[in-house]
């Protein structure tokens, strides 16, 4: 049998909290009560609660968490994940569909690129009113510095509801180490700069003490007392390395609160990373003792082992929210969840292992034949929540099967079904590469359709596309390849070369032919589904000799951009090619789009 890890349900008296559980025993003097609950006897069914009106250093309902989603600015911040603006336009607006209430656009003092991304994500999404007459906040970063602040307001300043993050280290070891400079010195620092963004007519200011995990508690209750004195409507407690448990990131948001002048005017956050392992579970205990904005992103992408995952912390809000944690709860609209994950995934190439939580491939999958049949008897026993509630359709409702026979209409059919709601054109894209898969494949399966989905609409912008491709290879000689690739006029180029493998020399043809030089720095390739016929999914990562940098938010480096592509293809080859076209077409729009500026 396997081992099972019973979580643990925080309860809480004055702010302090017991640890009494003996499977925490090595906690004993910590202040965490657990106490074991029975799971639901019915799978979970996820609702979208009324949310209040935002008001910045307050919340009506006590109830109501604040998701702020930072997948555009810490997220971006994995290696490999740089997007262009078209693509976080999209995951912005996908943000929006999924009810966020903060999207974290960039770090506009980063780079121009960075700073015009935000701005047309103010400009855009955060002048769009739904439905329910929500518009997202949208914030920009900006360390504690006039210019930053200044560049934060400017690419922000046009949304109905905008917002500056400002931070500084608080550590000893960061102080000591980075800033070189005292206490008082970085009191002083935090106080002016929140100042000076409500100067600029800003009225939503979020303070981040980095590294607040790792410091000095007192420090902390004193330098967030004279922030939110200058202004600040929103104090973010960040576990920037990672490094603390669920039992002492919860006492120290119920320290904060209990200790920190002011706070009833301002509200707490956090923003936990995942170093441990720790950040979804830190997030759900800090929200339980008091913090009322979670700081996440989609799929936990991030900077090292990523963030707190929106998806987990939302799901568990939602699933626990009344019976562990108080009755909390968000305005997320969960069956957006799949399709986010899904899009940033594909624009990042960042890809989700396939055991990930709520959005991972087996997150639903069941193969034990125990688990099967519970299954078929009743699906609670080992679905505490439905795959529908996310988003995500497995099951063929329509009782369609696609095959070379079918026309737009079943294919635009089974795409409802799935999630994805296209335009004509991206339909009729989707659907011609879907016949000609299915002249080869009798049956499409639901991940063949969606890994066409993904290489024909979650594209760059095309600068060169892929004409024809031969390929020779074996054990008597050398690997040749001929590639042809259309640039964006039309005119056909084409290339030959040799190389250790036809994969090798394919892409050494595609270098003669665009004639900028690369460093191919990640190459992968995984099975769509299984079967000898399967189609193969192909991710690679380049970077540019002689590329675009940007400011790396919380260390102030130099960072060379690096860009990613994706290719689906029944032939292993093509689907390679595919990759490594559309990662150069990714960096060479950027490019075309940096020169323009200049």
């Amino acid at each position: 049998m396997a081992a099972v890890f019973v979580k643990p349900s925080f309860s809480r008296t004055n702010n302090s909290f017991n640890l009494n559980n003996p499977y925490y025993s090595l906690f004993s003097k910590s202040s965490f009560h657990l106490s074991l609950h029975s799971r639901p006897l019915n799978t979970i069914k996820c609702s979208i609660s009324r949310r209040p009106e935002y008001i910045p250093n307050r919340i009506a309902d006590p109830s109501y968490v604040r998701i702020f989603d930072t997948t555009l600015r810490d997220g971006e911040q994995s290696p490999g994940a740089t997007l262009t603006s078209k693509e976080k336009l999209d995951i912005a607006r996908q943000l929006a569909k999924l009810g966020v209430d903060i999207i974290e656009a960039g770090f506009p003092a980063s780079s121009k690129d960075d700073f015009e991304a935000v701005n047309m994500i103010a400009k855009v999404v955060g002048n769009n009113i739904d439905g329910d007459g929500h518009v997202p906040v949208i914030c920009g970063l900006a360390r504690c510095n006039r210019a930053d602040i200044d560049a934060a307001w400017e690419a922000v300043k046009y949304a109905k509801q905008p917002r500056i993050h400002t931070f500084i280290a608080t550590s000893d070891i960061h102080l000591k180490h980075k800033l070189r400079k005292s206490r008082e010195e970085v009191i002083q620092i935090a106080r002016e700069m929140v100042s000076y963004a409500r100067s600029l007519g800003c009225e939503d200011v979020e303070f981040s003490p980095e590294d607040a995990g790792r410091s000095e508690k007192e420090f902390l209750y004193q330098i967030l007392g004279e922030v939110i004195n200058a202004g600040a409507t929103t104090v973010n407690i960040p576990d920037t390395v990672g490094y603390l448990l669920p039992v002492e990131f919860g006492q120290l948001i119920a320290d904060i609160k209990s200790n920190t002048p002011g706070i009833e005017n301002a509200i707490i956050s956090t923003h936990c990373q995942n170093d441990l392992g720790q950040a979804s579970s830190n997030t759900a205990a800090g929200a339980y003792a008091g913090a009322r904005q979670l700081e996440v992103t989609i799929n936990g992408i991030g900077e090292r082992a990523g963030n707190a995952s929106l998806e987990e912390v939302v799901m568990t809000i939602k699933c626990r929210g009344n019976e562990i944690l108080g009755g909390l709860y968000t305005g997320i609209n969960t069956r957006q969840i799949f399709m986010a994950s899904k899009m940033v995934a594909e624009y990042t190439g960042l890809p989700v292992q396939p055991h990930k939580a709520i959005v991972g491939a087996n997150a639903f999958a069941h193969e034990s034949g125990i688990h099967q049949d519970g299954m078929l008897k009743h699906k609670s026993t080992y679905e505490i929540i439905s795959p529908e509630d996310i988003g995500l359709y497995r099951s063929n409702e329509s009782g369609i099967v696609l095959g070379k026979h079918s026309g737009r209409h079943a294919l635009r059919s089974r795409l409802i079904e799935l999630g994805y709601s296209l335009d004509d054109k991206a339909l009729d894209d989707v659907f011609w590469r879907f016949k000609a898969v299915a002249e080869k494949k009798k049956h499409l399966s639901d991940n063949d359709i969606v890994a066409l989905i993904s290489d024909e609409v979650f594209q760059p912008k095309i600068i060169w596309s892929i004409g024809d491709v031969q390929v020779t290879c074996g054990t008597l000689g050398l690997s040749t390849a001929t590639v042809k690739l259309n640039d964006a006029d039309g005119a056909e180029h084409v290339a030959c070369s040799v190389g250790t493998g036809p994969v090798d020399a394919a892409y050494k043809a595609i270098d003669i032919i665009v004639k900028i030089p690369v460093v191919l720095l990640e190459y992968s390739m995984n099975s769509v589904t299984e079967g000898i016929d399967a189609m193969a999914s192909t991710r690679v990562l380049i970077r540019p000799e002689n590329g675009h940098t940007s400011t790396h938010a919380l260390t102030g480096e130099t960072v060379h951009r690096t860009y990613s592509g994706t290719g689906a293809e029944m032939d292993i080859v093509v689907s390679s090619i595919r990759a490594y076209v559309s990662a150069l077409n990714k960096m060479l729009g950027f490019e075309e789009r940096a020169a323009s500026k200049e």
